[in-house]
């Protein structure tokens, strides 16, 4: 774990220290800096991000919530590991709710809705170059605009439970060389149908572009249990 220590230090800064620790540890995850399966040690992590153990526990309970570590009986809280079944399952959920926000958010979406969604597809393209963290970030405001443009907040909610365990395998899928690229076009085939209106061509680019990012993460998640 010496190797990413730059990563998680927590420096003193405004921002509350519980979510800085949070998002440092998360967005470790995320980068696979700590593996899937890897334990992890209250007394290593306090060393790594110089906080308290309170912070620290906090943080784990928060990522537990979030799906993305676990408690094991008589090995402590490790890493969550997601299997190819568990991951067709989440991509199967999420191709439907995206499927949905992309049918809704053509029938509902006011101007300014529509313009900041075009703004935030500029910035997904910008990122596609850049690292995985800031691509994410970038992606986030995409589904935020697609999402609040369809106006129906119990699938926004829905879709809020998924996020970190979605992104996680978002991060994942972005490992396969190219795929950022395949991304990028798969949402421009998303915006070109909210330009024509055509609510069905939307829900049908919004499910293509989960099903290529899932195929891609399947993919990894086999080379991982191959290793």
């Amino acid at each position: 774990m010496v190797g990413i220590a730059e990563s998680l230090r927590v420096e003193r800064a405004p921002a509350p220290i519980r979510s800085r620790v949070l998002d440092n540890l998360r967005q470790a995850i995320l980068d696979r800096k700590l593996a899937p399966g890897q334990r992890l040690i209250e007394r290593e992590l306090v060393e790594l991000t110089g906080v308290s153990r309170t912070s620290i526990r906090e943080a784990l309970r928060e990522l537990a919530a979030e799906g993305l570590v676990t408690t094991i009986p008589n090995k402590g809280t490790i890493v969550a590991q997601v299997s190819v079944e568990e991951a067709r399952q989440l991509y199967q959920v999420r191709a439907a709710l995206e499927a949905l926000a992309g049918r809704l958010f053509v029938e509902n979406a006011t101007d300014a809705q529509r313009r900041q969604l075009a703004t935030s597809f500029r910035a997904v393209e910008r990122a596609a170059s850049k690292d995985s963290s800031i691509w994410l970030a970038a992606k986030d405001k995409f589904y935020d605009a697609l999402f609040e443009g369809g106006g129906n907040e119990a699938l926004r909610s829905i879709s809020n439970q998924l996020h970190a365990r979605i992104n996680l395998l978002r991060s994942l899928s972005l490992t396969t060389p190219g795929r950022a690229a395949e991304a990028v076009a798969e949402l421009a085939d998303i915006i070109t149908a909210v330009a024509a209106n055509d609510a069905e061509a939307a829900a049908k680019a919004c499910a293509r572009h989960v099903d290529s990012a899932g195929d891609a993460a399947f993919g990894q998640l086999a080379l991982e249990a191959v290793v």
